[in-house]
């Protein structure tokens, strides 16, 4: 029973918000989702990355091996992943990218938040740091079939690195910047829940059957690798660990959909993705929750 009540205070915050997102477009009232998404990941976002880091009372060491375990988790599951796309003749250009890159900000971010506190997320804006890095780099790459300098265009970027500064050399920040940047980097995780429920109410699934096969075996691949690299990296069944395996097993993220538009790489196969993963993180979630805590 006790698990049970942990397992629900920390999914029921996350789905509540975004089911109010879903409800909000139902219900047919008007919601600017590029003015609030690039609201959010603009600024909110980057001032609740650097915040969280500057902040950020744990081991420098485990934060580097949680870097490099990233690293190598996203090249395991890039590898992987494309093995899946050549079982499932899927287009490489267009499903490769979303299947690597999970969504480590709306929802990876408040789970882990409300599962292990601060300390907790700061080890998860590591790995989203470095999902940023390769997702507006590599991803961009694999989508679009050229190189792009989206990578410098994201603030997310900056307030990752400035934060990791920050942490690296005890920097401690004047109380009035610091109260400032931590008031806009609260309204991005309330703000990213309610835009993916919106997301998700404006998307429609196509090849539900094929979507949950992949959706099935992207959750398997991200919670193998991460198993083995937590036990490699000696980074532990707390925090860390738990953050890392939460991370990189999250469902495909909206944002894939909207370069898959951009690009116009399949993103109706795309937008199923996102779809089917996400509703099946539903039950997802909690099991591994209960698994860690």
């Amino acid at each position: 029973m006790d698990i049970l009540v942990k397992v629900l205070g920390v999914v029921a915050p996350v789905f509540i918000l975004a089911g109010c997102g879903y409800v909000w477009v139902r219900m047919r009232l008007g919601y600017d989702l590029a003015f609030v998404s690039r609201l959010a990941m603009t600024l909110g976002m980057p001032c609740l990355i650097f915040t969280a880091l500057a902040r950020a009372e744990v081991d420098h060491a485990a934060m580097r091996d949680l870097a490099f375990a990233a690293l190598a988790g996203y090249a395991a599951i890039a590898v992987l992943s494309y093995g899946m796309c050549r079982l499932f003749r899927l287009d490489i250009r267009a499903m490769l990218s979303p299947i690597i890159f999970g969504n480590t900000g709306n929802i990876g971010l408040p789970v882990i938040l409300f599962a292990y506190g601060d300390t907790g997320l700061a080890y998860a804006l590591v790995v989203f740091a470095v999902m940023i890095i390769l997702n507006f780099s590599l991803g961009v790459w694999l989508v679009s079939g050229e190189g792009s300098r989206e990578m410098l265009r994201q603030p997310m970027v900056y307030g990752a690195i400035l934060g990791g500064f920050a942490l690296y050399f005890d920097y401690d920040p004047p109380d009035w910047a610091m109260n400032t940047l931590t008031l806009l980097g609260q309204i991005s995780i309330p703000l990213m829940l309610i835009t993916l429920g919106v997301a998700i109410a404006r998307l429609s699934a196509r090849d539900v059957g094929l979507a949950l096969g992949v959706s099935a075996l992207k959750l398997a691949v991200g919670a193998g690798v991460s198993v083995v690299l937590v036990l490699a990296f000696g980074l532990g069944w707390g925090a860390a660990g738990g953050a890392f395996l939460l991370q990189m097993t999250m469902p495909v993220a909206v944002s894939s959909y909207l370069l898959a538009a951009r690009y116009n790489t399949h993103p109706d196969a795309v937008a199923g993705l996102v779809v089917v993963s996400t509703l099946l993180s539903v039950p997802a979630i909690p099991v591994m929750l209960a698994f860690l805590l």
